[in-house]
């Protein structure tokens, strides 16, 4: 309990208990025969007195630490961790920024990895970096122990090339408390507690942040690791996303492959309660292209044509490369008329946009819908028996399946 009304924070948590050779001396004399008055039972109710409010003292700093301890192991990640410490802190020690800086492997290095303020104008900011090497951490990791600067000021005025004493004091920081964070004997970086005001630190915080150092390095390591853990795997997660994607996809145009679109068109007519169309299009007389032109022009004018279909179809639309010059648009919650017109727009984008030589490129469209069939290969079979017809009748047109083809 605090037994004097005051914040844990201003409580001296290492200050000196009771006189215990004063209290002893005077049980000793109030209980020899030659003691008499007052005077020794006054003099022992006052150093009991004096015991009981250190006593409490006591038991009221580790009732705090303990409840720091248990507000900062529910953290799992970095983040959350120095968060946690950020909050549960308040009790024990002032401060107005908490800062946490990690070595790297080598132990070479401090880099700054999180940060948290009461103000919004942070110089010392994550990603801030330091060598250790010759500078005064070093001496702080060499002892183990806390250290406190109280005046940041003069300490630059002695140290003028310490660039993060100059960025603390532009942030308006003058005290600070920098506590190694040593786990299982290996050093893994620092706190930094910081004040805005000066003379803010005294012994009873170091004691303080020693009584739960270890638990706190460790927590902070922990967290560190798993963060490391959870970044990699999301990597990984990504790195697999970007796989799969790439395996759904046509190395040259981009669009979804054979299969991919042919599942997205499986996936629309499941899910959709209404009409689902399909055109399939195809470039017109493209071997002439490649055999007069070479496979790099056919290719740009794959490329070329895909830019126009693409530019015709509505965003909830997708285009697929069906295989070689064809393509499938899959195209929920239209039907065949609504089709028909969306066939005819990429058909004469295509002849406005695409050419060769000057000469323009053409393509011709067959189109069926989910009214003839709910099947993906069914309904592809009537999109591109449409196709063929619409090549016999000339090319560069748009025919529809009928009810006849099925």
């Amino acid at each position: 309990m605090n037994t004097d009304n005051r914040p844990l924070a201003t409580l001296p948590p290492d200050s000196a208990g009771p006189d215990l050779a004063t209290l002893s001396e005077t049980l000793r004399r109030l209980s020899s025969p030659e003691a008499g008055g007052s005077t020794s039972v006054d003099e022992l109710i006052a150093e009991l007195d004096r015991l009981v409010a250190w006593l409490n003292g006591r038991i009221a700093q580790t009732d705090a630490l303990l409840h720091v301890a248990e507000q900062v192991a529910g953290g799992m990640l970095f983040d959350d961790v120095l968060d946690r410490i950020y909050v549960a802190f308040k009790r024990l020690i002032p401060y107005d920024r908490i800062g946490c800086a990690l070595l790297n492997e080598t132990g070479t290095k401090l880099k700054a990895r999180w940060a948290r303020t009461e103000y919004p104008d942070v110089k010392i900011g994550v990603g801030f970096s330091a060598l250790m090497k010759g500078s005064s951490l070093e001496c702080v990791l060499e002892s183990r122990a806390p250290r406190i600067i109280n005046d940041l000021e003069a300490y630059l005025e002695l140290h003028p090339d310490s660039l993060s004493t100059r960025l603390a004091l532009a942030e308006g920081i003058r005290s600070s408390l920098t506590c190694p964070l040593i786990a299982e004997d290996k050093p893994v970086g620092f706190l930094f507690f910081s004040s805005r005001a000066k003379g803010t630190y005294r012994d009873a915080h170091q004691e303080v942040f020693l009584r739960i150092a270890g638990q706190v390095s460790l927590l902070v390591e922990r967290s560190r690791l798993m963060q490391r853990v959870v970044d990699l795997n999301q990597h990984l997660q990504a790195a697999q996303g970007e796989l799969i994607e790439q395996a759904r996809r046509d190395s040259l145009t981009g669009l979804l492959n054979h299969g991919a679109i042919v599942s997205a068109l499986s996936r629309s007519l499941a899910g959709s309660e209404c009409e689902v169309a399909a055109i399939m299009v195809d470039v017109d007389r493209f071997k002439r292209i490649n055999d007069l032109h070479g496979h790099l022009v056919g290719d740009e004018v794959l490329r070329s044509v895909v830019g126009s279909l693409a530019e015709s179809i509505r965003e909830a639309d997708t285009l697929g490369r069906f295989g070689g010059e064809e393509f499938l648009v899959v195209l929920p919650g239209i039907g065949i008329e609504a089709a028909i017109q969306v066939a005819e727009r990429m058909r004469a984008r295509v002849a406005e946009s695409v050419a060769v030589d000057g000469i323009p490129v053409t393509v011709s469209a067959g189109v069926a819908d989910s009214r003839l069939a709910l099947d993906a290969a069914a309904l592809i079979a009537l999109a591109d028996g449409a196709l063929y017809r619409a090549k016999e009748a000339g090319r560069n047109r748009v025919v529809a399946a009928s009810p006849t083809d099925r």
